[in-house]
């Protein structure tokens, strides 16, 4: 964080400063003008739209009201689990990725949650390389960018809807999409030339063993990304797919948060039901696309 005269400064002035760095990356949701961040935490527009940021380092770019089904509760267990290491590897192939590209990067994460995944891929990234990487979350959920911008410095955390991008258009080198719901034109807009969209979707093992004993002989119990992966490739000319898979032994105390950050735990009633697993399997497609 920001340091005057060797204190630390507060985090929504120190998140101001750091986005003032990187304004250029703004564009109003409303008008789409560029944007200035001031010296009063306020993100403007020349036609004087303006954006508070919050106590807590985030900025707040919705427009209309939107409700998220994702709570306070689900960030905060998606956080430990992430953290744990588990998604090491995809984080790894996604920094690798990155790395390639041989450039300073600006990074969209959309549908960041608690910023969990671009944080270690940031980290990652600056152990590895001598270029630099400006990190930015955007999601829907109030309460996930709140803990983003609680938990990780130098990084701007965005609560806003894709739809009305904050965002100037060509501004990344890559758009990350882990897991979560895609827009490819909004993708293909803020794109830069050359640039990646890195879309990360569940192969048929993932989590199997959750899978076997919340679904076990239905047709919950398997999985298939196919209609994901076409779509994926109906739009982009090129198309590379990275498969990242490896079951690991899990930590007990992990699996009521992984539960509870998954959507196949949320309506079981028992949670004790899963208390005996001893492994969990990561099982994961990386699509890689270009314009």
């Amino acid at each position: 964080m920001n340091e005057v005269f060797g204190m630390a400064l507060p985090r929504k002035v120190a998140s101001a400063n750091y986005m003032r760095e990187n304004q250029a990356l703004f564009a109003c949701p409303v008008c789409g003008d560029q944007m200035t961040v001031t010296e009063d935490c306020i993100v403007v527009c020349d036609n004087r739209h303006s954006f508070d940021i919050a106590k807590q380092g985030y900025i707040n770019f919705m427009t209309h009201a939107a409700t998220s089904m994702y709570g306070k509760d689900l960030f905060e267990a998606r956080k430990l689990v992430i953290e744990s290491g588990l998604y090491a590897p995809m984080h790894t192939a996604i920094c690798d990725l990155l790395k390639q590209m041989n450039t300073n990067v600006a990074v969209l994460d959309t549908g960041c949650g608690e910023g969990s995944h671009l944080a270690s891929i940031k980290n990652k990234f600056e152990e590895q390389s001598d270029n630099s990487f400006v990190g930015i979350g955007i999601d829907i959920a109030k309460e996930g960018i709140i803990a983003a911008g609680r938990h990780y410095n130098d990084m701007i955390w965005c609560v806003g809807d894709l739809a009305k991008s904050p965002y100037q258009q060509a501004s990344f080198n890559a758009i990350l999409n882990i897991l979560s719901p895609a827009n490819y034109t909004e993708f293909k807009r803020l794109l830069k030339p050359n640039g990646l969209v890195i879309k990360v979707v569940p192969q048929s093992g993932y989590l199997q063993q959750l899978r076997a004993l919340f679904f076990a002989d239905s047709e919950k119990e398997s999985y298939s990304n196919e209609l994901t992966v076409e779509r994926f490739k109906e739009n982009f000319l090129e198309v590379e797919v990275k498969r990242i898979t490896q079951t690991i032994e899990i930590n007990q105390e992990l699996i009521p948060l992984l539960m509870h950050m998954t959507p196949m735990g949320w309506h079981q009633k028992n949670e004790d039901v899963a208390t005996n697993l001893t492994e969990i399997t990561i099982d994961l497609d990386i699509l890689v696309g270009k314009i």
